[in-house]
């Protein structure tokens, strides 16, 4: 037997084992057993979805490269769920946590945007081949992944994977760096959360308005919970598949318009179909946000997403290389640095405006966790505003492929030239 034959090489049996894989992951993570509640507590969800088939392809049992499910997820799955997280943004009710919160959210974004740059710059200095390459082995293509995880999610990073293209090896390291050290920074945030008051109480804080948007929250909540029936779920699916259909359509025309008439652009990826089918698909879903399709939030569009999104990360994890990490050590020193200007800034505006702890910390969780751990992060403060941290995340959501892309620009031109 060929050696370079996985031994599944079926794409429908493959289906099945990611799926499979993803409920395992799941269930175990949610089950009461003191062995799982240690083992997710150091061991993140997402990390097992794209390190199980990672490894599995590291092994033989499937291929990425062979398989054909990730470029079906890549262009259908991706962009379908970008439509689902972003329709259910409740702008007013964001605007009711407080111009503080929003303000600390907006501190997160701007560390995020400015930190990557700067990161660059400082390793640069030190050693250029660190964050250098060329092609898709260009470091600043595979941190620009990493700037769309850090704003917004897994599915901003998805999506900026494929408009910026870095090879499947660079990304398998980025990858690393984004999940070590995005957690190393998780587990700080929720330590602080236990002193909280103290931190108030030394930055002069006002907590008066977090109790307001408690209660808000559960009113919110209360407004938009409810469970859906077969037609419902079939229009859910409807206004998400079809807004996809339309975003490429609309690519399909803009991409070749561009190459046309202005192809130098093509080095911003504007001659790109796909970087115009994600934004046209978060565009429209934001669009949809103020119309009736709002409501579709409380008949599951999110969790949709989120089955889309995961099925998507595992066929990424299809065609990584676990042990691409050892060829870019340096890349953590990066993020290590990249996370400390994160916080440098959020941690200046908190004390300038006088903004609690609470926002400090679930504005910075709601950029580089994004929706899976922000409510981790706030229920550490108080269960009930758990909601909060899923706001602050879908707005992470929002603007994540858009700052995340003005990120990767600002890398690219500080990295070092070939």
């Amino acid at each position: 037997m060929d050696s370079s034959v996985p031994l599944i090489t079926h794409d429908a049996v493959l289906l099945g084992l990611l799926l499979v894989i993803l409920a395992a992951i799941f269930t175990t993570a949610e089950l009461p057993h003191p062995f799982w509640k240690k083992f997710y507590a150091f061991v993140p969800a997402l990390l097992l979805c794209y390190f199980i088939p990672s490894l599995l392809n590291s092994l033989g049992v499937i291929s990425g490269e062979q398989s054909q499910l990730y470029p079906v997820a890549s262009r259908y799955l991706l962009p379908t769920s970008l439509v689902f997280f972003t329709l259910g943004v409740d702008m007013k009710a964001i605007g009711r946590l407080g111009p503080k919160a929003l303000l600390m959210f907006l501190a997160g974004v701007l560390g995020i945007v400015l930190g990557g740059p700067l990161s660059v710059l400082i390793v640069r200095a030190v050693d250029p081949e660190v964050v250098g390459g060329v092609g898709r082995e260009a470091v600043w293509r595979g941190l620009a992944t990493v700037a769309g995880s850090w704003i917004g999610g897994a599915a901003n990073q998805a999506a900026l994977r494929e408009v910026f293209q870095p090879s499947d090896r660079l990304f398998s390291a980025v990858i690393a760096v984004d999940v070590i050290a995005a957690n190393l920074w998780m587990a700080l945030l929720i330590y602080a959360a236990g002193r909280a008051g103290v931190l108030d109480a030394r930055l002069g804080a006002d907590t008066r308005a977090i109790d307001e948007v408690r209660k808000g929250m559960e009113a919110f909540q209360a407004r938009t919970v409810r469970n859906p029936s077969l037609k419902d779920l079939l229009v859910v699916l409807a206004v998400g598949f079809g807004v996809t259909g339309l975003s490429h359509a609309l690519a399909g025309w803009i991409a070749p318009w561009i190459g046309l008439h202005w192809p130098g652009l093509s080095k911003f990826s504007l001659t790109s179909p796909l970087f115009w089918v994600v934004i046209t698909a978060t565009t429209l879903g934001l669009l949809l946000s103020f119309t009736s399709a709002r409501r579709l939030e409380g008949l599951g569009a999110s969790k949709v997403g989120s089955l889309f999104l995961y099925l998507l990360i595992a066929t990424i994890g299809m065609k990584m290389d676990l042990l691409a990490i050892l060829s870019h050590p340096g890349l953590f020193v990066v993020g290590l640095i990249w996370i400390g200007i994160h916080a440098g800034v959020l941690l200046g505006v908190a004390r300038l405006i006088r903004a609690p702890f609470f926002f400090t910390a679930v504005g910075s969780q709601a950029c580089i966790g994004g929706a899976a751990s922000t409510p981790i992060v706030a229920a550490a403060f108080h269960p009930a505003l758990a909601s909060v941290g899923v706001l602050l995340a879908v707005l992470g959501n929002v603007l994540g492929t858009y700052c995340g892309y003005l990120t990767a620009l600002l890398m690219q031109w500080v990295a070092p030239i070939p």
